[in-house]
């Protein structure tokens, strides 16, 4: 029996698909710089524990894949306080995790405040690499008294949310590292602004550099490169408790994930098991030129495939046509003929990104037809569409105030009716030769 189990620990021992990894850190236990002593997730997809990047002494407790051949970060607690020497400790101390360094400094902690709850706690790595803090008999995910997963660095991983909890105000949002070796929080952030039709924002500090576009149902009319793939599932949710985006994998041999570079681009990168490298499935903003933020100007729309960029909607022209001449479109266009209120009618535009939803109106309860009524019964709007394109189209959108930051693509966006003067719409004769708009 002695020598069974002797065989036993030695295959553990140098038998890596055997070995047992710990994923707890107990109230009695720690980690630390100088044990090399790290977590890992239950299926040992990610890894926790102190690192230092290539060309830096600075220390940083964060989370990794653990299999791929080279690090990829998607997680660092201390990110803007880093260890400036190779002394480190995470512990829980009193009611929270701590990351202690020189002098048995605090550098770093979940500043969470505990109810009379005096039972031990308990740290977790959870096989979708969400790192939480629980009451060691408490397992239930509504209990966490604290998650990694509600304080992003620049990566969202499957599961994980970004988006707002109106009730708690708890904003999960992206920042980018500083630099490629250097994870402090940089200059771009993507987050979700809420409102009655919410949409993210790609911003370099409080400017807006590239606009998602709505949720239409399906993705985000701005990012027509995020298509359905069979490993992956997509969902947006919008309700009081919270407005959410996130995506699951259904193949847990495929790994993607969505990150923020320092240079300020938003990608999909995925990792199929013959890969080598992550592949970069999509990279938002798509087109330098027709992705940035209102880069047309109002009432005026952007396509790659015209010369120049920025077109006027049909029923307008160039607002100051010598700058739009000289290819400075920002002064976008004005309307030909002035709104009469009665007597207006509609432009179809296809395949458009939405315009900015900053003051739109949405009422999912009503269809195409009707959105159509309520835009011409308010002398305010100016254009509407459907708030979600499935089942052949659900909900409606109305904007009251000038249409920006439009584009058309060559696949996917959706309809955009923009309101014209009767004078301003295209006519053309039906079968019987009656003139119809």
């Amino acid at each position: 029996t002695l020598s069974f189990f002797l065989v036993f620990v030695v295959m553990i021992l140098f038998h890596p698909a055997l070995s047992i990894y710990i994923n707890t850190l107990s109230s009695t236990e720690s980690l630390t710089i100088s044990s090399n002593r790290t977590l890992v997730s239950p299926g040992n997809v990610f890894e926790l524990g102190f690192f230092r990047t290539t060309s830096s002494s600075r220390w940083y407790l964060g989370m990794w894949y653990k299999k791929l051949p080279y690090r990829t970060y998607v997680w660092v607690a201390n990110r803007d306080n880093p260890l400036s020497n190779s002394i480190g400790t995470l512990k829980i101390s009193g009611d929270n995790l701590v990351i202690f360094g020189l002098s048995n400094k605090s550098v770093w902690s979940t500043n969470v405040t505990r109810g009379n709850e005096r039972s031990p706690l308990v740290a977790e790595l959870l096989a979708n690499g969400n790192f939480v803090m629980r009451d060691s008999n408490n397992n239930d995910a509504s209990q966490f008294l604290w998650q990694s997963f509600d304080y992003p660095t620049d990566t969202l991983l499957p599961e994980m949310k970004l988006g707002f909890q109106p009730k708690t105000g708890l904003n999960r949002f992206l920042t980018s590292w500083r630099s490629s070796d250097d994870p402090s929080s940089g200059d771009f952030s993507y987050k979700l602004e809420p409102r009655s039709f919410p949409e993210f924002y790609l911003l370099k500090g409080n400017v807006r550099v590239h606009r998602s576009g709505p949720w239409s149902g399906i993705q985000f009319s701005g990012i027509p490169e995020d298509q359905k793939l069979s490993y992956m599932v997509y969902n947006f949710t919008e309700n009081s408790e919270e407005v959410a985006y996130t995506f699951k994998m259904t193949n847990n041999s495929f790994y993607s994930r969505l990150t923020l570079t320092y240079t300020g681009s938003f990608q999909r990168l995925t990792w199929a098991p013959s890969s080598v490298d992550w592949n970069v499935f999509w990279s938002s903003p798509a087109n330098p030129q027709c992705d940035m933020y209102r880069i047309c100007g109002p009432y005026s729309y952007c396509d790659v495939n015209t010369s120049p960029l920025c077109n006027c909607i049909q029923g307008f022209d160039p607002g100051n046509a010598q700058q739009w001449d000289l290819r400075i479109p920002l002064s976008g266009c004005i309307r030909r003929t002035r709104l009469s209120c009665s007597g207006d009618g509609f432009t179809r535009t296809k395949k458009m990104k939405l315009p900015d939803t900053t003051m739109a109106i949405v009422d999912r309860s009503i269809g195409v037809k009707e959105c159509k009524k309520r835009c011409l019964s308010d002398c305010n709007c100016t254009a509407f569409a459907n708030a979600d394109i499935r089942n052949g189209g659900l909900g409606c959108v109305i904007w009251t105030r000038e249409l920006v930051d439009i584009r058309t693509y060559a696949v996917g966006g959706q309809d955009l009716y923009v309101r014209l003067a009767a004078a301003d719409l295209v006519q053309k004769r039906n079968a019987n030769g009656k003139i119809i708009s």
